[in-house]
């Protein structure tokens, strides 16, 4: 009867509503945004006081200097202490529980953020912070969170819907950014008279990550598969769909002995996760060097931001995910993901090449509309990739993604802060130049590769 009918749609809501991984994405982002503009502004206070004997005309070098040396330090803490503990993770995701990746992380941000809450009460010295990155990501850190939010976001969707599933979880956690970023400024400039700068920014991150913690454990449902396991076969007809004739045609001709006798073939489905690799691999490279200095770029002049400006640029990069969810939402419809992907490459190549010449406010903004397809290039490779593997090892496949973009990262963000510290009395927009030069060059790289996987197990 109705009331039957109305009771069983009201659980099949509810149970539905429960695997939603999103209030996890929101809520962790909030904090995180939160968390990042108070450390930011922690340790250039912290170092404006450590040099304030120095003569003025030094100060503004002085702390550049050593705002970049403590965050390179604190890259590589953060980015290879991950290298532990996150394949053990997701493996153990894999096997046992889809929620292990994803508790296990929230449970190391809770620590460390509140060594930041106790660092700002207790005024311990700001190498405590290294530790605290040493705690995050010994427990997992964004690496394995993120590898983990992604594997239940693929199980709970079909294959022609997955590119736009990952996409707006990718969007979900672009608009909580946003509002995090515009609202910290305030947080931490309002409260500043009552409280001691920064700890009610960083308790309200403390608080977002508990919910986050909570919510896992408690709420969060692991989502049922919505399309059985790619066969090798199927995987075939998925290389022919996304790659060139000429490719397809090579990998049937791996089945006749007479024409490959002095190789070994390898499956159309593996080469293809090699080229997705590197792919990834190489787009992040420019990005993640850029984005590491920009920070330290806005602090400097001719932009000199405050606390409060600050937060209103890093909300806008987060509008970056708003335009690329649209980009892919229409783009999806009418393109294949590799035309997607060179989209996204040629939006930030644009984008970072004005920022190196950001004089004013304005053109900031400007530089940033720009890259209004920047995010579109690894949602889309994710995608791509979680049709090549079995549902049963999405986390592993992330995670090695994952920290594939970590280490690359780490290694990348230090050699640019290097340079740099070397170059921001020259030219303080070189690093942005530079990146767009490798992004030219990645552009051209990646189109060659997605259109003969071939050439990357040859080349590698």
């Amino acid at each position: 009867d109705f009331k039957l009918q109305s009771c069983l749609w009201r659980q099949h809501l509810v149970s539905t509503m429960r695997a939603w991984i999103e209030p996890v994405v929101a809520s962790s982002q909030v904090a995180s945004a939160f968390y990042d503009t108070a450390l930011l502004l922690v340790v250039k206070n912290y170092y404006n006081q450590t040099n304030a004997t120095a003569p003025s005309h030094a100060l503004e070098d002085a702390q550049q200097k050593a705002v970049s040396n403590f965050y390179i330090i604190y890259n590589l803490v953060l980015g290879l202490s991950p290298l532990v503990s996150a394949y053990s993770l997701s493996k153990l995701g894999d096997r046992l529980h889809r929620k292990i990746p994803i508790c296990f992380p929230l449970l190391g941000y809770l620590g460390s953020k509140t060594l930041l809450l106790l660092l700002i009460l207790l005024g311990w010295p700001i190498e405590v912070m290294y530790g605290a990155a040493a705690l995050n990501g010994l427990t997992g850190g964004f690496t394995t969170l993120w590898a983990g939010i992604m594997a239940l976001g693929s199980l709970g969707s079909s294959e022609s819907r997955r590119s736009l599933r990952l996409i707006v979880i990718e969007l979900v956690y672009g608009l909580a950014g946003f509002l995090g970023s515009v609202a910290s400024g305030y947080l931490f400039v309002g409260f500043s008279d009552c409280y001691q700068e920064g700890s009610v920014l960083v308790g309200c991150s403390i608080a977002c990550y508990a919910f986050c913690l909570l919510y896992s454990i408690f709420v969060l449902t692991v989502p049922k598969s919505a399309a059985s396991c790619p066969t090798k076969a199927n995987s075939v007809k998925e290389v022919g769909s996304q790659l060139p004739v000429h490719t397809g045609a090579a990998a049937a001709g791996s089945s006749q002995p007479s024409e490959r006798s002095s190789s070994t073939p390898v499956s159309p489905s593996k080469l293809t996760i090699i080229t997705l690799f590197v792919a990834a691999i190489l787009y992040d490279l420019a990005v993640v060097g850029a984005m590491n200095v920009l920070p330290l770029f806005l602090l400097r002049e001719p932009l000199s931001w405050n606390a409060v400006e600050i937060g209103y640029g890093n909300a806008a990069g987060y509008v970056i995910f708003i335009t690329s969810f649209l980009g892919v939402f229409v783009f999806s419809k009418h393109l294949r993901d590799i035309t997607m992907i060179m989209i996204g490459v040629a939006s930030f190549s644009a984008g970072i090449l004005i920022m190196a010449f950001v004089q004013w406010t304005f053109l900031f903004y400007i530089a940033r509309a720009v890259m209004l397809f920047a995010l579109i290039p690894l949602p889309t490779i994710r995608s791509m990739l979680s049709k090549h593997v079995e549902g049963s090892s999405y986390g592993k496949v992330f995670v090695l993604l994952q920290l594939s973009l970590v280490t690359t990262g780490v290694v990348t963000s230090t050699i640019y802060n290097k340079i740099y510290q070397n170059t921001m009395n020259w030219y303080s927009g070189f690093c942005f130049i530079l990146s767009f030069l490798i992004e030219g060059i990645i552009l051209h790289k990646v189109k060659h590769y997605l259109k003969n996987p071939l050439q990357v197990t040859y080349s590698l």
